[in-house]
C-alpha cells in the first residue's frame, strides 16, 4: 500500500468488527466446516479470520501490523498473496479475500489465483467479497489505492479464464463501505443478507473452485 494507508484510508473502526461478527453469525458459519483450514488474504485487522471458528485459521498481509491485530491462534504471514510459499500444498479448505484484488495489478492477481489454487484442497473453494465496479462507479475511485476495476461479470470471465469455476455470483452483496449511512446492527444486517432487495448493495461475492 501506498504511505499511510491505514491512517489515511482504512483507519481502526470499532463498527467493522461487528459487521464481521454478524457475517460470521448469519452466513459464513454455515459455509465453513469446523475442521477446515481458513486463509485469509489480505487480511488487514483480522476482522473476518478472528470471527472464524475452524481447525486452522491463516492470515495474510503485506502490512507489518497484522501480527497485532490477529487473535491468538490465527497464523499471521506477512507477505505478498502471489507468494503463499509458507503454506503448503493442499492445506486449505476455504479461501476468503476482502477488497483485495481491486487493489492489485492484473499479472499479480493471476499469480495469486494460481498460488491459491496450489494450497487448496480437493473441493476447496475460494470467497471474493469486493467493490463491483457496475454499482460502484461513482466512489471507486476515492480509494488511491484501487489500480484494477472488475465487476461482476468480468470479475468471473477473468476466473473462468484462469481455469476456476463460477459457483456462486452475487451482484449485490453488501453496501459498500461501514461509512454508509446504514445502521450496523446485527439484526438489521441479517435482515440485509436475507432480503432480495439490497439499497446501497455496492459490493459482490464471487465463489470459484478451480477445475481440476
Amino acid at each position: 500500500m501506498s504511505g499511510d494507508y491505514h491512517g489515511s484510508r482504512l483507519e481502526m473502526d470499532a463498527r467493522r468488527g461487528g459487521v464481521w461478527s454478524a457475517l460470521w453469525r448469519y452466513f459464513f458459519r454455515n459455509r465453513i466446516a469446523a475442521n477446515a483450514c481458513v486463509l485469509d488474504l489480505g487480511a488487514g485487522y483480522g476482522d473476518f479470520i478472528n470471527t472464524v471458528v475452524a481447525r486452522r485459521r491463516i492470515a495474510v498481509d503485506t502490512w507489518p501490523g497484522l501480527v497485532q491485530q490477529v487473535d491468538a491462534g490465527v497464523e499471521a504471514i506477512v507477505g505478498p498473496v502471489d507468494d503463499l510459499g509458507a503454506i503448503g500444498d493442499g492445506a486449505v479448505d476455504y479461501a476468503f479475500a476482502s477488497n483485495l484484488f481491486e487493489h492489485l495489478p492484473q499479472d499479480v492477481f493471476v499469480a495469486a489465483l494460481a498460488e491459491i489454487r496450489r494450497t487448496l484442497a480437493p473441493g476447496g473453494t475460494l470467497t471474493i467479497l469486493q467493490p463491483n465496479y457496475r454499482y460502484a462507479y461513482r466512489e471507486y475511485f476515492d480509494d488511491y489505492t484501487h489500480v484494477a476495476v472488475y465487476s461482476h461479470v468480468s470479475l468471473a470471465d477473468l476466473l473462468r479464464a484462469h481455469g476456476w469455476n463460477i459457483l456462486e455470483v452475487r451482484p449485490r452483496f453488501l453496501p459498500l463501505t461501514v461509512k454508509s449511512r446504514l445502521p450496523t446492527w446485527p439484526v438489521l444486517i441479517a435482515a440485509y443478507l436475507w432480503s432480495p432487495i439490497k439499497p446501497m448493495g455496492k459490493q459482490m461475492l464471487v465463489v470459484a473452485q478451480p477445475a481440476r
